[in-house]
């Protein structure tokens, strides 16, 4: 029998990338996302199960729980959605945002451990382990000026998987946090900036070779395939011109040369 993920986030980016890079390792996979059309591609591409949900709802999300418990076991929950919204200082910032963020990035992943933990103890009981991978952002790590409403969210995020891998101490379900920095996706940055494509694409401008979500998802990939005795706590990547979150080289990478 396959092992088998649940994959939030799956209608676009390192999400849909995550299920592809599964699909590919021969996984079975549950692609989860609010975009039931995209979903829809998706599974007729991949051969992946979908399901449509909305993750800050708590009614929907049990809903989720059942489906997928009804359909086969789960060896592995991979949570990637979230988002930012909005660039405003913190003065300036919009409380709508702010909650949308919590609750997309922080309270949806307590719903889903909270859903998928007892799902995920019975494969580790019959099958020696289960995994849980959550994707945060150097975000969670180092503030950025106008980026307080995202660095709370996955700060507070970041706490509960460090919370979790604590409190899951003795029982054979792994914990791994992915944490990139720059991520070229196209709708990460559009999402965040309200839709403006320009201001958007000029994000990345002039970077050599930002992250692309395929490799987020050999990342993840990676994690679940290791040995069952290894546990990927935290992985931090960043592409190589960005050494920091404000140290960022835009232009040609180049050896520096000797006078």
């Amino acid at each position: 029998m396959n092992r088998r993920a649940v994959v939030t986030g799956a209608s676009s980016g390192i999400g849909e990338a995550t299920v592809r890079a599964l699909r590919a390792r021969g996984w079975d996979v549950v692609g989860v996302a609010r975009r039931a059309d995209r979903l829809a591609a998706l599974a007729e591409e991949t051969g992946a199960q979908v399901i449509a949900c909305d993750l800050t709802d708590a009614d929907a999300v049990a809903e989720l729980v059942s489906e997928v418990a009804d359909t086969g076991p789960v060896h592995a929950l991979v949570q990637v959605a979230g988002g930012a919204r909005g660039t405003d200082r913190v003065e300036d910032a919009s409380v709508d945002d702010w909650q949308w963020m919590y609750d997309a990035n922080v309270l949806a992943s307590q719903r889903l451990v909270a859903g998928f933990l007892p799902l995920l103890r019975r494969t580790a009981a019959a099958d020696g382990h289960a995994d849980t991978v959550f994707v945060t952002s150097t975000a969670a790590q180092v503030a950025y000026a106008g980026g307080g409403g995202y660095n709370a969210a996955k700060a507070a995020q970041a706490m509960l998987v460090h919370a979790l891998r604590l409190e899951l101490n003795g029982e054979p379900i792994r914990v791994s946090e992915i944490a990139p920095g720059m991520v070229h996706t196209e709708e990460f940055a559009l999402n965040r900036l309200r839709g403006d494509a320009i201001a958007a694409e000029a994000v990345y401008s002039g970077v050599e070779a930002p992250l692309e979500a395929s490799d987020v998802a050999d990342v993840i990939a990676y994690a679940l395939d290791a040995p069952g005795h290894v546990n990927l706590d935290l992985i931090t990547m960043r592409p190589v011109a960005q050494s920091a979150n404000h140290l960022l080289a835009r232009g040609p990478l180049r050896v520096r040369t000797g006078e």
